[in-house]
């Protein structure tokens, strides 16, 4: 599995019309078993970068070229669980064919296991942050994107 990135310019335009350039020049490979990190202040482009590595976002100068049937996970900043559903069904939501014995194994790591049948407005953030960690593990990803997924965690938890 690799990914390889070359983003040539990613853009904005604000609702004044002034253009703001956000990425410019950022090459890089990734092999399976390599770990990246992005780092830098607020507003530089990270969580960008990120919804472009994920195909989220298309409209930027350059290319990144997954191998055929990666499968992606990502963990966004916010949660973003859908609220009418459980913890169990949001996670199942992403992973629908997910072992059960692997699902629960993953509950107990996580300290899930009791909010299984909870809705998202029922759990703390610190909570909910677990669920988007599980529904992203679920799948059992090659490639895992994680942006800002410790925040909220207990340090036992994070560590």
């Amino acid at each position: 599995m690799q990914l390889e990135v070359n983003i040539t310019g990613k853009s904005f335009e604000s609702a004044a019309g002034k253009r703001h350039d956000v990425l410019d020049n950022v090459t890089f490979t990734l092999n399976a078993g390599e770990v990246g990190v992005l780092f830098g202040p607020s507003g530089c482009g990270k969580s960008t970068l990120l919804r472009i590595l994920a195909g989220l976002d298309g409209n930027y100068r350059g290319h990144v070229a997954r191998s055929p049937g990666m499968r992606l996970g990502m963990v966004f900043q916010e949660p973003r669980l859908l609220p009418w559903r459980t913890v169990e069904e949001n996670v199942r939501l992403a992973a629908p064919g997910a072992d059960d014995g692997k699902l629960s194994a993953l509950f107990e790591v996580l300290e899930l296991s009791a909010h299984r049948n909870h809705f998202p407005g029922e759990l703390s953030l610190g909570l909910a942050r677990r669920v988007a960690l599980a529904r992203a593990f679920a799948i059992e990803p090659d490639f895992l994107i994680l942006d800002e997924p410790l925040a909220s965690l207990d340090n036992a938890l994070a560590g």
